[in-house]
C-alpha cells in the first residue's frame, strides 16, 4: 500500500476523472440538442402574434429559458471541476524520481572528488549540526545523504544504474485514492469507508430508484396521471356529444385536485359573470341553475370557469389571485386532451373499433381552446354550417365582422379561402370595415392556413380482393399546401399563453355506425423522422408482395419526394368485416385550426371467405353448383342492402342493384376531399 499522505493526494484525481466520465459526455450530448434545434421563422407574423410576446426572445425571456435546474446544476458541476482542477495542478505534490546528481547539483558522469566536494558544500547548508531547522535535517537525511552514498558506495551506485533506486529493486506500490479521515493510522480501510461504499454504490442509487419509480408510477408518458385515465375511460360514451366534452374534460385529477381557497370564491364569482352565457345554463330558471352549478366539485367548477375564460378571451378579466392557477390549467389542456382522444379512440366493441363522434368532439375542443373560440360560435348561423368559429379565428374578426361579409352571399369560409387576394381585400375593407393594416394580417392567417389532401387505399397483401377476415392494409397519404409555402409551422394562437405545434390525426372510420377503425396522429414538423417511416413501410410493404429490389428502389424514392414536397404517409392493418359493402370515411383533424379538416369517402366491399376444397380434392359438381347459386343469391342480398354515407357524393350507387352493377371498389376512392367544420 502506498503512504497515506499520498492517498490523500490523489483523492482529488480520483474524483476529477469520475465526475469527468459523467459530465463531459452528458454536456455534449445537451449542446447537440441545443444545436439541433431549427431557428426557423415559422410563427405567424400578424401583428397580434408579434405584439403577444411569445415569439419575443429578449434577453430576459432568453436568461429564463436558459436558467432551468438542470442547466444551472451542469454549470456548477462544470465551475466545481475547473476549481478540483487548480487544486489538483497548484496543491498535490508531484512525485519525482530519485536522481542523485540533480541533487548534489552535478551533471552526470562526475569524478569523486567533485562528488564530495559538492556533498561538502551542501552539508554546511542542512547539516543538523549547521542548520538546526527540522525541514533542512529532513531533506538532508532524505536526500543529500542518500544521493552522496548512492554515488559513492560500490553496491549503492550499483543498484542505482540498475534499478535505478540506491536500495535495488523497489516493490509495486498500491494506494487508495481517498482523503485521510476514511483511512487508519497504517493507511488501510476503516469502518468509515466501507460505510461509506455501501452509502454510495448501494443505497443511495436504491433510494434514487425507488423515488423515481414511485413518482413515474403516478403518470403516463405524456405527463398524465393514471388516475385520469381512469377516470376519462369510464366517462367516455360512445354517444357523447361535443357540447359534452367539457363535462369529461374537467374530470382529470390535475383539475380535480387544484386547489381551491376561501378567497378564491369571490374572484371565481367575478369569473362567473363573465362567461356565464358559454355554460349553457337555462335562463328561465337561472337561480336553481347557477345554484346548482355551485354544488358541484369547487374544483372542478373552478376548471371549467378558467377554461371558458379561455374560450371566451377573457383571460385579461381573471383575477391576479387566479393568473397562476389559469396558466397552470391552459398549459395542462394539450396533454389532456390528447390522453382524452386516445380513451375514444381505443377499441372497445366487440369488432375492435373505437367511437368516432367522441373523438371529434376532442379535437373540436381542442381547436376552441387553442384559437380561444366558444364552442358556441360552432352552432349553424347566419347561412354558415360551421358557424362563426373559423372566422372568428382570423385577426381583428369578430361576430359584427362575420354578419357583414355575410351579407354579400359569402357562404363558407372554405370560400373566403379561396377568393383571390384583390377580390378578398376589397371585400374585407369595404364591406368588413377593416383598416389596410388589419387586412395584411388577415391575408398573413390565410397564408398560413393549411390545405389537407388525402388518398387513401386500402389492399389484402398477396390477394386481390378483401374477404371477411382477411388482415387489410391500409395506405394513406396526407398532403399539406400553405400559400406562404411552409410545410412545418406553428399555428396561429395568439391568446394562447404558449407555443403550440400543429398535430393532425388521420381517422377512418364509418360515419354511420360511429365506428372508428384506424387512427394516427401526423405530424408535419420532423421531415427526417417522416422520411424514415415512409422508407421502412414501403419497402416492407413491396418486399412482403415480391417487388423487385429495383421497383423497390424506384418506389421509395418516389416516397422521398413526395414526403420533402409536404406529404406524410400513414399506414395501418384492420380485421375485415362480415361480408358487405362498407361506406367508410377518412379524415384528416388538426388539433390547432378550425375549419382546415378534410375527408375522404370510399367504398369497401368485402366478399365471402372462399370455402376450401376438399381433401381429395375434387367436388361434386350438383355441390358446386349448389354452391354458386347460394353465392350469387348472397351478392344480390348485398347489393340490395347497399348504402351510401352521407358523406359520398356519388349518389347514383343507391339505385344499383345486383352483384353485376356494383363497383369494385376495394382500394377506390370515389369523391374529392371537402371541408370539415
Amino acid at each position: 500500500m502506498g503512504e497515506p499522505d499520498e492517498n490523500s493526494f490523489l483523492f482529488p484525481i480520483f474524483v476529477l476523472a469520475i465526475m469527468a466520465l459523467f459530465l463531459v459526455p452528458y454536456t455534449i450530448h445537451r449542446i447537440s440538442q441545443a444545436l439541433s434545434k431549427k431557428a426557423k421563422n415559422i410563427c405567424c407574423q400578424c401583428s397580434i402574434c408579434l405584439h403577444s410576446g411569445k415569439y419575443r426572445k429578449s434577453i430576459f425571456k432568453r436568461i429564463s429559458n436558459f436558467s432551468t435546474c438542470r442547466n444551472l446544476t451542469v454549470i456548477l458541476l462544470w465551475v466545481f471541476m475547473a476549481v478540483l482542477a487548480y487544486y489538483v495542478k497548484n496543491i498535490t505534490r508531484e512525485i519525482q524520481p530519485f536522481e542523485p546528481f540533480e541533487i548534489l547539483g552535478l551533471k552526470p558522469g562526475s569524478t569523486d572528488s567533485e562528488i564530495k566536494k559538492a556533498y561538502r558544500k551542501l552539508s554546511i547548508l542542512y547539516h543538523p549540526d549547521k542548520n538546526p531547522d527540522p525541514e533542512a535535517h529532513k531533506y538532508f537525511v532524505e536526500y543529500i545523504s542518500k544521493a552522496y552514498q548512492a554515488l559513492t558506495d560500490p553496491v549503492s551506485r550499483e543498484n542505482f544504474e540498475k534499478y535505478g533506486h540506491p536500495d535495488g529493486r523497489q516493490g509495486f506500490q498500491m494506494g487508495i485514492a481517498l482523503p485521510q479521515f476514511l483511512l487508519s493510522k497504517d493507511g488501510t480501510s476503516s469502518g468509515v469507508l466501507l460505510l461509506g461504499i455501501v452509502g454510495i454504490c448501494i443505497l443511495l442509487p436504491l433510494v434514487l430508484a425507488v423515488i423515481y419509480l414511485s413518482r413515474s408510477s403516478k403518470y403516463t408518458g405524456n405527463r398524465v396521471r393514471h388516475e385520469t385515465l381512469y377516470a376519462y375511460y369510464n366517462s367516455m360514451k360512445p354517444s357523447l356529444a361535443p357540447s359534452k366534452v367539457m363535462e369529461v374534460f374537467i374530470k382529470a385529477a390535475e383539475y380535480m385536485e387544484l386547489p381551491v381557497r376561501r378567497s378564491d370564491m369571490e374572484s371565481l364569482e367575478k369569473l362567473f359573470t363573465v362567461v356565464r352565457t358559454e355554460l349553457g345554463l337555462d335562463t328561465k330558471n337561472m337561480r336553481q341553475e347557477q345554484a346548482k352549478f355551485w354544488k358541484r366539485n369547487p374544483a372542478a367548477v373552478k376548471a371549467e370557469l378558467l377554461i371558458l375564460a379561455q374560450l371566451t378571451r377573457e383571460s385579461a378579466s381573471v383575477p391576479l389571485d387566479l393568473k397562476s392557477d389559469f396558466k397552470h390549467v391552459i398549459e395542462l389542456a394539450p396533454h389532456l386532451l390528447e390522453e382524452l382522444l386516445k380513451m375514444a379512440i381505443v377499441r372497445r366493441s366487440p369488432a375492435g373499433h373505437g367511437w368516432l363522434r367522441p373523438a371529434i368532439g376532442v379535437l373540436e375542443l381542442s381547436q376552441s381552446i387553442v384559437q380561444a373560440v366558444p364552442l358556441s360560435a360552432r352552432k349553424a348561423v347566419g347561412g354558415f354550417s360551421e358557424g362563426n368559429a373559423p372566422f372568428l379565428q382570423l385577426p381583428h374578426f369578430s361576430e359584427s365582422v362575420v354578419k357583414k361579409i355575410s351579407r354579400k352571399k359569402l357562404r363558407s369560409f372554405q370560400e373566403l379561402k379561396e377568393m383571390a387576394p384583390e377580390e378578398r381585400s376589397v371585400l374585407l375593407t369595404d364591406i368588413g370595415n377593416l383598416s389596410g393594416e388589419e387586412t395584411r394580417d388577415v391575408e398573413a392567417v390565410l397564408d398560413m392556413m393549411p390545405s389537407l389532401k388525402i388518398d387513401v387505399n386500402c389492399v389484402t397483401e398477396g390477394e386481390d380482393g378483401i374477404q371477411e377476415g382477411d388482415v387489410v392494409t391500409m395506405h394513406a397519404w396526407i398532403s399539406l399546401k400553405r400559400t406562404n409555402g411552409l410545410t412545418a409551422a406553428l399555428p396561429h394562437c395568439p391568446y394562447l399563453p404558449f407555443h403550440k405545434d400543429e398535430n393532425y390525426w388521420f381517422i377512418l372510420a364509418d360515419s354511420a355506425s360511429n365506428d372508428l377503425w384506424v387512427s394516427q396522429r401526423v405530424s408535419f414538423m420532423e421531415e427526417a423522422a417522416a422520411i424514415a417511416t415512409a422508407s421502412h413501410a414501403i419497402e416492407e410493404s413491396k418486399e412482403g408482395s415480391g417487388t423487385n429490389s429495383e421497383e423497390i428502389r424506384l418506389a421509395v424514392h418516389e416516397a422521398v419526394e413526395k414526403v420533402k414536397n409536404g406529404s406524410r404517409f400513414v399506414i395501418g392493418q384492420f380485421e375485415a368485416p362480415a361480408a358487405g359493402t362498407y361506406n367508410l370515411t377518412a379524415y384528416c383533424i388538426c388539433d390547432s385550426w378550425i375549419g382546415c379538416d378534410t375527408k375522404t369517402s370510399f367504398k369497401l366491399k368485402v366478399t365471402k371467405q372462399k370455402h376450401a376444397v376438399a381433401k381429395s380434392g375434387r367436388m361434386d359438381e350438383e355441390e358446386l353448383a349448389l354452391e354458386d347459386g347460394v353465392e350469387d343469391e348472397e351478392e344480390a342480398d348485398e347489393g340490395d342492402d347497399d348504402y351510401e354515407s352521407e358523406y359520398s357524393d356519388d349518389g347514383e350507387d343507391k339505385t344499383k342493384k345486383g352483384h353485376g352493377k356494383q363497383q369494385d371498389s376495394n382500394t377506390h376512392s370515389d369523391s374529392d376531399s371537402s371541408s370539415e367544420s
